[in-house]
């Protein structure tokens, strides 16, 4: 009896560091079907993470060269998995699934398959929330760190932008999502922003918008007064894009309002403080804070456990009585140099050998 090639897909997807983590009711599987045809489900479980042109990958695979590369060119033009250049031309490779393919289908998200991703992230997605290294880490907005306190570049929002040579702006898939299984929320949708180290990158991407440097800064300054909370990969040389989220939508950090996952974010290196001299008490910072890390009493109190450390309240707060400062060292987690060591550390929770997908 043939294998089928979805279970395959699925299992060669959960066998990466991020995780896609089978369901009871088989939504994984379900999920597959609707992007990939089983001939292209069978061939992507045969990819690794690392790319190869496709004449290895014919190769490897037993596949008819031809045939194999037009398959690969129309996977990777869906978002399905990743290219770029190797030796000996364009090189093909697996993609996770979050964050990876179900991020690229914005174009291609409709209500029914908004409604089958919530029902996988009701059933398993928490699983692959509660791992360390975490997938995504925050980064404080800019404003709100005291002024005399270091912040380094990987914990900048506004050094990730500087530092890029293209940016883009797209629709918020998590948002998206929630609005076409009729729950939807008022922040912005169009703030999802991507980085590339060459000019022009987002130039011709259909389903992004292509932005200069200093629309891209005020595209993070609009996600800021909106309230949103800016997360990244978790690494240090992790500056591809920005998610600007909300724990009403953001799949990540509807780990921790929904599904109660403490650690599903990795807290920036700061903490909030208040200036007991300055608060009056007003609670306009209350509503801003997404994590319910706020209370009043005759100031604002911090709840230090429920803080990430992202200063959407610091902004909020008329009379300049919050701020960031930097954690102790020793409740600072430290965060993986590279996307390999991230790679490497949430293997080994999860107890995976890299050496199968690599």
């Amino acid at each position: 009896m043939q294998t089928d090639p979805y279970r395959l897909l699925a299992k060669r997807l959960d066998s990466l560091p991020n995780g896609y983590p089978p369901s009871p009711d088989g939504l994984e599987l379900q999920l597959l079907a609707r992007l990939f045809s089983p001939k292209e489900a069978e061939l992507a479980s045969h990819l690794r993470l690392t790319k190869e042109n496709f004449r290895q990958i014919a190769k490897r695979t037993g596949g008819e060269p031809k045939e194999t590369r037009n398959m690969l060119k129309s996977m990777a033009k869906r978002g399905l998995i990743t290219a770029g250049r190797v030796e000996g031309g364009l090189g093909y490779g697996l993609m996770p699934f979050v964050v990876g393919i179900y991020e690229m289908q914005v174009e291609n998200l409709d209500a029914d398959l908004a409604q089958l991703f919530e029902r996988y992230y009701q059933q398993s997605f928490g699983h692959i929330l509660n791992i360390e290294p975490s997938v995504h880490r925050v980064i404080p907005v800019g404003e709100s760190v005291k002024v005399d306190m270091e912040i380094r570049p990987y914990e900048s929002a506004a050094d990730i932008v500087n530092n890029s040579q293209a940016w883009g702006v797209t629709e918020c898939i998590c948002r998206k999502q929630k609005a076409l299984i009729d729950d939807p929320c008022e922040h912005p949708l169009e703030v999802c922003m991507m980085f590339n180290k060459n000019p022009g990158a987002f130039d011709q991407v259909s389903h992004i918008r292509s932005l200069t440097r200093e629309q891209a800064l005020e595209t993070l300054q609009i996600a800021a007064e909106a309230g949103l909370v800016h997360t990244v990969s978790n690494d240090q040389h992790g500056s591809s894009y920005i998610c600007n989220c909300c724990t009403c939508s953001c799949g990540i950090l509807r780990g921790i309002s929904e599904l109660g996952i403490a650690n599903a974010v990795a807290q920036s290196a700061f903490i909030n403080v208040v200036d007991e001299d300055l608060c009056i008490a007003c609670e306009d910072c209350l509503e801003y804070c997404q994590f319910d890390a706020l209370s009043m009493d005759l100031f604002a109190q911090v709840d230090q456990l429920r803080c990430v450390g992202c200063g959407v309240c610091v902004q909020a707060c008329p009379e300049d009585a919050l701020s960031l400062v930097r954690r102790p060292d020793q409740e600072v987690v430290p965060v993986p140099v590279s996307k390999t060591e991230w790679m490497q550390k949430r293997a080994a929770a999860r107890h995976l050998d890299l050496k199968e997908v690599l």
